[in-house]
């Protein structure tokens, strides 16, 4: 498998090394997109080298997409490129996930509409007049949709992201 990340500076540092490091548990390949390559420094800690820009992936080229949140959708959403993969990557039918602000590029992507979703409890209007089915759970699975709240609830979403590669 290759999973898409797409990230920026200012995301949650659990929310790209956890599951970072569980796509490689499972042997899977990750690259990390940013809006140019870099290391892509986190809010407290964590670095990462993004080895793609987002205007140069390809969405045939994965097979699923982990959206981190932290302040990094916020920027995120504003770039074409980002929107496209994340819109081609769900049309696809591909696994993808969202945890926190994450969400934030679903909904710029315009794919939550009618779809059950969860987000960081600061943006669950946005998410609702988005047209999703907003709950408030540790996470939310709606076809190849995986949804979460916050880093606590880290596990339950990786978990449900893997479960739809089986």
């Amino acid at each position: 498998m290759k999973i898409l990340m797409i990230t920026e500076d200012r995301n949650d540092d659990s929310e790209v090394l956890y599951p970072f490091y569980r796509m490689q548990e499972q042997g899977w390949d990750v690259d990390v997109a940013a809006l140019t390559k870099k290391t892509v420094a986190s809010k407290y800690h964590f670095t990462v080298e993004a080895n793609k820009s987002v205007a140069e992936c390809n969405a045939a080229d994965y097979d699923g997409l982990i959206l981190p949140g932290g302040s990094a959708p916020e920027k995120l959403r504003l770039n074409a490129d980002a929107v496209r993969l994340t819109k081609e990557i769900f049309a696809a039918g591909k696994p993808v996930c969202a945890i926190c602000h994450g969400p934030q590029m679903l909904i710029s992507a315009d794919v939550v509409r009618g779809k059950k979703a969860t987000c960081y409890p600061g943006i669950a209007d946005d998410l609702k007049n988005a047209g999703a089915l907003y709950e408030d759970a540790p996470v939310v699975v709606d076809g190849n949709l995986v949804t979460s709240r916050r880093p606590q609830d880290l596990p339950y979403w990786m978990r449900e992201f893997v479960k739809l590669f089986k």
